[in-house]
């Protein structure tokens, strides 16, 4: 926003004078704005931050409040979308901060990378291994991968951004009064954010942010998934504007009773009415719901319903995930899930074993009989019965380690993870390209495979923290299983707390739950879970670099929002339960 030179001339000293200095000055109104409550920000939990989201996007396409907003009435709406959304009034400047990104996001979209700026704060770096130099214009990555700035800046550079690693404004107000920069995403504390506002609501630009989870200026940590996702944002990927959570409740719709037997067949017999039961009983039902997002985004148009012929797809896949439930149960010696007895302690393990078959023998019959051409029904059986082979190969190396248990590495454990839960996320994400098309599936499949075994591994890490967080008695921590807390806890232990972990490891199966307090208490001493913390953010965001050379916006961006959807879902938690309850018990006190 430049001064019209060309009437220069003809003003007034006074009003040359005006014209002279910087367009992005800080209105009064908003330097005297102040209704911040006092005391320290408290950053919402991963469920809450989904659940502000998704209602500060209802909000603005409901509403449709034209940006930039004044703060008073962004804050007013901010408090607003907390109400709508059941969160509290603590939330108030994250909310804000949401809900002015969801005004500016199709804006945003439309912009060219090379017209956006990228904007990542110094303090993501580790504080004192940095080798990075840092100047007038800020920090001067080494690229030696200790923190996320490397693989942010190379991406961005990529796509044709600007970016800076620097806090504060005078560089930053330099590129916008240039003329170079149209946009801006950002990366910092909402104090700053709350700082730098004024400069961007003068200007108009186009500016989404993302709000670092501490305050601190040192060592902190953002929400990777959500500055991918605007970073990659572009208005070829219609994708973005799909109602994903609507998405999985019409999936999860497909497996009540009277729609399941549409698409099945009413059960024959005993047998099929158990394992049918099974199939119904709670899940998260992450596969189909994969499965029909892919195919969603690889359609002519993603918005619209999906068809009739991806149902049997979905319940196929879900027929497979379930018999292998029922059969790692039972290998495993697991006396419960979903808060009920396990399928062989209710029926016995020979049913059981026969139910796992039955819905393995369904799911291949589902996508033999699938309403496709047959060259792509061929294509699945054969994607899924290569997936089975994989997942069946890691299982046995499970079973193989729990026979004999011996040392293992946390390397050795993630190998096992990659085996066991990879070809099941590889399975539905490629039944799901192939619903849309051969063509289309053969585009991806080298992207699916990288992008599945790293979602995978990440999902078990997420479950082995779970696990440990609950103090669950059928973990793999107690149950002597290959689990990557168990694998830290040997790698970290002295030669007398490893003889205090083999003891547990070959103590008898029912009296291993008697090991756990002193496990627990020597994973706690020995930052066994921060670690598996560690590496699952790593695996997160290599599931996302893996998309990177992926062509197709559509699936790109689907997939790019899917790995926070999966990790960040307000109906089955965050990945770090203990932040939960410490973040929620601190609101709560606010």
């Amino acid at each position: 926003m430049k001064p019209a030179m060309s009437t220069e001339a003809s003003m007034p000293a006074r009003q040359q004078e005006e014209t002279a200095k910087p367009a992005l000055r800080i209105p009064k109104r908003v330097v005297q704005f102040r209704t911040r409550p006092p005391g320290p920000r408290i950053p919402p939990t991963p469920q809450d931050r989904t659940r502000i989201l998704l209602q500060a996007r209802r909000y603005a396409a409901e509403f449709c409040p034209s940006p930039p907003l004044p703060l008073p009435e962004l804050m007013a709406c901010a408090e607003r979308v907390l109400q709508l959304a059941g969160q509290s009034p603590a939330y108030r400047d994250f909310a804000a901060v949401v809900l002015h990104n969801e005004l500016w996001r199709e804006t945003l979209a439309g912009i060219p990378f090379e017209r956006r700026l990228l904007l990542l704060p110094k303090c993501l770096r580790p504080e004192g291994k940095c080798p990075a130099p840092i100047d007038e214009f800020g920090l001067l990555c080494k690229q030696c991968g200790l923190c996320p700035i490397q693989d942010l800046q190379a991406e961005a550079e990529r796509l044709g951004y600007a970016v800076l690693v620097a806090e504060g404004t005078q560089v930053v107000t330099s590129l916008l009064e240039s003329g170079k920069i149209d946009a801006v995403v950002g990366v910092s504390c909402l104090n700053v954010l709350e700082k730098a506002f004024p400069y961007l609501e003068s200007a108009a630009i186009p500016g989404v942010a993302i709000p670092l989870l501490q305050e601190d200026c040192a060592n902190t940590t953002v929400d990777l998934d959500w500055v991918w996702d605007y970073l990659e944002l572009t208005s070829e990927d219609r994708t973005w504007r799909m109602d994903l959570p609507a998405l999985k409740k019409r999936v999860r719709s497909w497996f009540a009773p009277e729609t399941l037997e549409a698409v099945m067949g009413p059960p024959q017999g005993q047998a099929e009415r158990l394992a049918r039961e099974w199939l119904l009983r709670e899940g998260k039902r992450w596969r189909p719901f994969l499965l029909t997002a892919v195919r969603q985004a690889l359609s002519e148009n993603p918005e619209a319903p999906p068809p009739e012929s991806v149902r049997p797809i979905a319940v196929a896949i879900e027929c497979f995930h379930k018999a292998s439930l029922i059969h790692d149960d039972i290998e495993d010696g697991d006396e419960s899930r979903y808060g009920r007895k396990t399928f062989h302690v209710e029926q016995g393990v020979p049913s059981a074993l026969n139910a796992g078959d039955l819905l393995i023998g369904e799911g291949y019959r589902l996508l033999a009989e699938a309403p496709l051409r047959q060259e792509q029904r061929l294509a699945m059986l054969q994607a899924a019965a290569c997936a089975h082979r994989r997942l069946c190969r890691g299982q046995g190396a499970d079973l193989e380690w729990a026979a004999r248990p011996r040392p293992l590495t946390s390397r050795e454990a993630l190998e096992i993870f990659r085996s066991k839960t990879a070809p099941a996320f590889e399975a539905a994400l490629r039944l799901g390209a192939l619903a849309a098309g051969l063509k289309e599936e053969a585009a991806v499949t080298a992207t699916l495979r990288r992008y599945s075994e790293a979602l995978g591994i990440a999902y078990q890490i997420r479950d082995d923290l779970e696990d440990f967080a609950a103090g669950a008695a059928d973990s793999d921590l107690a149950g002597a299983r290959p689990g990557l807390i168990a694998a830290i806890l040997w790698e970290r232990a002295d030669a007398a707390q490893r003889r205090a972990i083999e003891a547990c490891w070959r103590a008898p199966a029912k009296q291993r739950a008697a090991f756990l307090p002193q496990m627990r208490e020597l994973a706690e001493r020995l930052e066994a879970e921060p670690q598996a913390r560690r590496l699952l953010e790593t695996y997160k965001e290599e599931a996302i670099l893996a998309l990177r050379d992926l062509e197709n916006p559509n699936l790109k961006g689907l997939l790019l929002r899917t790995v926070a959807r999966i990790f960040n879902d307000p109906e089955t938690g965050g990945w770090c339960s203990r932040f939960d309850r410490r973040a929620a018990k601190g609101a709560e006190s606010r």
